[in-house]
């Protein structure tokens, strides 16, 4: 260790620290309040971050029926909309959220969509045949609402007006606070192929069973909220910002072909109408399952997919409390269900699939749904829903009330990777776990995309953890945000930037936002501190409208922890986490022993090298003319200065006589004093993490709170006393701070080998075989005639003859998700 060593007295140690009291900060100062940036606390939201005594939000409740055109693939229906004005405002109008009409001939969207064709690099002058199939599909197809009529309760039109992805419905006399309104409207849309126009909700279709898998969500006109934070928000859907919505109670019938199955958002209310006596038992034993039951078994579900029934059948749900509504329906569905306990209410956990999704679906997603709903309730509020489903199809990912439409599909022969194992059990948790953020806590997607996809996204990560040991999280890791966050900041936006103008969406409002919660909790508050604070935070907004600052104010509230600088930092500027180690400078105290420094010195003056000159010297120059001619020597070419003298003793022996005791004991203690120059090159002040390594061996960590930037937020210096000699010091050494530049982390400087590959170009080979293809574990491909699709564990114990031949007994003719 190259460490520059300095004998210095007790009193030249402290002075240069005097330097270190003024404030030579540049710029905004990190610490200062974020007085000017938070809302001015009022008696709806406090200052504490709780909401106030006066806090109130609207209601709206429906009664919809709809009908699925298995034939057309088209939605129509019609609803009764009941609001409730509980503000203090008089309102002369409504609002209502058309997001169907992102796809309407004169959408907004595709009008605002931006592009090129390279002119440089390998892609140069190329447009992909999949891109330009996008473009056309989402220009040729006649999406949008196709609005019927609006009507009171009595059924005269109501004045409407519609811009773009908004209603504004005229009231013929102003709704006065307390007072409700209930009007109907009737609408029809066309499904979407979401295989060639890749939204939220659509259809996909299977051409080797000719048919449909349809996962059907903002299929009705929605309520817009009206808050005391922004009034209506009736900010257009252009994409990304997504849905803001007010809690209600939902009343829904779905009319689709006979032998459907259909999924939704809370309770069948109708299962003798709907379920076979056999399906209604499974579901009762399911309740009690410690592993999920086959409602529908992929045998049923095959032979369902080639039948026809001719007729309809109506299903209807009921949802208590929610903020929105969707459902899906196929005759392709494979349904499994286990019952689980959370706080002593019960939750139906529940999979519908195609076989297309097995063997990983069959194997995995209740499993996954159930875990995540502990999880989360752990970590948040207790989940009070009946139900939580999953369903799979060609989405990503999309969550909705009790229900999430999941993507994940093996290979055809059965087999899949690593990557898509996970990437499916990921986003099932991911999409399960937004039934707390935002479909509970109910904070303004359309406005804060972070405030539901950061926050889901970091419990995501706990909840990974707590599946499988190591699981290959994607997000949540500081280590994992680093390559973004040493981007250019022109490529960047802060996370408090509106969900349109977001730069990077997945990074921004997904990934930091995580990144940022994980670092609170692991590094700056602790765990017990954070996990406190955050469950306070999503107890006080269940069901209600949370804004940024109720987050910011509370969790500073329950945890008497300053995190003014950590939330402007993270979430108000882009700056990234760079802390450089510049220098090391080594002190010990001056003993003043001559005895004991003088054999310092000696020692360190042997340990020095000779220099290149001594070194030729000593072969060129056999003898000097002192060593020729010894009459040239006198006292002092026998002088030993470091001897010492009865002069030095006795002056050193009355210093000690000036020293108190403990003073005494300090002088000898050989303690060692480094002083650390510390840069904050990144500007984003941080905690510094610091791991010291000793001459012995051994290791140990300082944590010191960011709070030492305080007064400079640039440069700092930092003393580390030690009786022992340490070799290395090394910043964030498990990469617990996202801090984007290694290289200038330890002292001495460490170099990292990186590797390079050498390469023919022009030679391109097969497609590399998954590990399971590897391993010789395919099977025939899911729909090829005659042979059936591979089959999960749990369908393989389904399809095991019972040894006494006798079914279940049924707990219960409950339906589905009943209590």
């Amino acid at each position: 260790m190259r460490i520059s060593l300095l004998a210095a007295g007790l009193g030249l140690l402290l002075a240069p620290l005097a330097g270190q009291a003024q404030n030579t900060n540049s710029g905004t100062d990190k610490f200062a309040q974020l007085g000017p940036e938070l809302p001015t606390p009022n008696e709806y939201r406090t200052a504490s971050g709780a909401p106030g005594p006066k806090y109130w939000q609207q209601r709206a409740d429906y009664n919809i029926r709809v009908s699925l055109d298995d034939q057309k693939q088209a939605i129509t229906g019609a609803e009764t909309i009941t609001y409730t004005n509980l503000s203090p405002d008089v309102l002369p109008y409504l609002w209502v959220q058309l997001d169907q009409n992102i796809l309407a001939k004169n959408s907004m969207t595709a009008a605002t969509q931006v592009g090129a064709i390279p002119t440089a690099g390998p892609a140069a002058g190329r447009l992909s045949f999949q891109e330009l199939d996008s473009q056309l599909a989402v220009q040729e197809f006649d999406g949008g609402y196709k609005i019927a009529t609006v009507t009171d309760a009595g059924g005269r039109p109501l004045k409407y007006t519609i811009n773009h992805t908004m209603m504004r419905v005229d009231l013929p006399t102003p709704l006065r606070p307390g007072q409700k309104v209930a009007f109907g409207v009737k609408w029809s849309y066309n499904i979407n192929d979401q295989l060639k126009i890749s939204e939220r909700s659509g259809y996909e279709y299977f051409p080797q069973d000719k048919n449909y898998l349809y996962e059907i969500a903002q299929f009705y006109p929605r309520m817009a909220v009206y808050s005391d934070a922004v009034g209506w928000q009736n900010k257009q859907f252009l994409g990304n910002g997504e849905f803001t919505l007010p809690f209600g109670n939902y009343r829904v019938s779905i009319t689709a072909p006979a032998d459907h199955v259909v999924g939704a958002t809370g309770v069948l209310q109708n299962p003798d109408q709907v379920l076979t006596s056999a399906q209604r038992q499974r579901l009762a034993q399911a309740r009690g399952a410690k592993k999920p039951v086959l409602i529908v078994s992929q045998d049923e579900a095959v032979k369902n997919e080639s039948s026809r029934a001719t007729g309809t059948k109506t299903w209807t749900f009921a949802a208590q409390n929610v903020r929105d509504f969707a459902w899906c329906s196929s005759r392709k569905f494979i349904w499994d269900a286990m019952g689980i306990t959370e706080e002593g209410k019960p939750v139906l956990c529940m999979s519908y699939y195609p076989k297309e999704g097995n063997p990983l679906w069959g194997q995995y997603s209740t499993q996954v749904v159930a875990h995540t709903i502990k999880t989360y309730s752990h970590f948040t509020i207790p989940y009070e829903y009946p139900v939580a489903i999953s369903v799979h199809g060609p989405v990503g990912g999309m969550e909705y009330p009790m229900i999430c439409f999941n993507g994940g599909r093996p290979e055809k022969d059965g087999t899949y990777s690593q990557d898509r194992k996970y990437g499916m059990i990921s986003v099932i948790i991911h999409e399960v776990g937004h039934n707390f953020f935002p479909m509970i806590v109910n904070s303004d997607e359309r406005q804060w995309t972070w405030m539901d996809e950061g926050l889901n996204s970091f419990v995501q990560f706990l909840t990974e953890q707590a599946w499988e040991r190591n699981y290959p999280s994607r997000r949540g890791e500081p280590r994992n945000m680093v390559d973004y966050m040493r981007t250019d900041k022109s490529l960047q936006t802060p996370i408090m930037t509106n969900s349109e103008s977001v730069l990077q969406f997945g990074n921004n409002a997904y990934g930091k936002p995580a990144t940022a919660l994980n670092i609170l909790r692991e590094t700056v508050m602790g765990r017990e501190l954070f996990d406190y604070a955050f469950k306070t935070y999503a107890q006080r907004w269940a069901y209600k409208h949370p804004e940024p600052a109720d987050l910011f104010r509370t969790m500073e509230d329950a945890s008497a922890v300053d995190l003014d600088w950590f939330w402007r930092g993270w979430f108000y500027t882009v700056d990234r986490c760079d802390i450089a180690l510049d220098n090391v400078k080594m002190y010990r105290i001056n003993t003043k022993n001559p005895g004991v420094e003088n054999a310092r010195i000696r020692t360190e003056r042997q340990a020095q090298p000779q220099t290149i000159t001594q070194q030729r010297n000593a072969k060129d120059i056999p003898q000097t003319l002192v060593e020729q001619n010894p009459d040239l020597k006198d006292f002092y070419n026998g002088y030993d200065p470091l001897a010492g003298s009865a002069q030095e003793q006795a002056r050193y022996q009355q210093y000690v006589n000036t020293l108190t005791p403990e003073q005494q004991k300090r002088v000898g203690s050989g303690l060692n004093v480094y002083e650390l120059a510390l840069r904050n090159v990144g500007g984003l002040v941080m905690p510094v993490v610091l791991q010291m390594t000793y001459d012995d061996g051994s290791q140990e960590i300082q944590t010191i709170p960011a709070e030492l930037w305080r007064k400079n937020n640039e440069q700092v210096s930092k003393l580390i006393l030690t009786p022992k000699n340490v070799v290395s010091f090394v910043i964030d050494p498990y990469q617990q701070t996202a801090d984007t530049d290694l290289s200038n982390n330890a002292f001495p400087r460490q170099s990292t080998p990186t590797r390079f590959e050498l390469f023919q170009q022009g030679l391109a080979g097969p497609a590399p075989q998954n590990p399971m293809q590897q391993a010789g574990m395919s099977s025939a491909a899911p729909g090829t005639p005659g042979q059936p699709a591979p089959m999960s564990p749990l369908q393989r114990q389904e399809n095991k003859p019972n040894p006494d031949g006798r079914q279940p007994r049924p707990a219960s003719t409950n339906g589905v998700g009943g209590r």
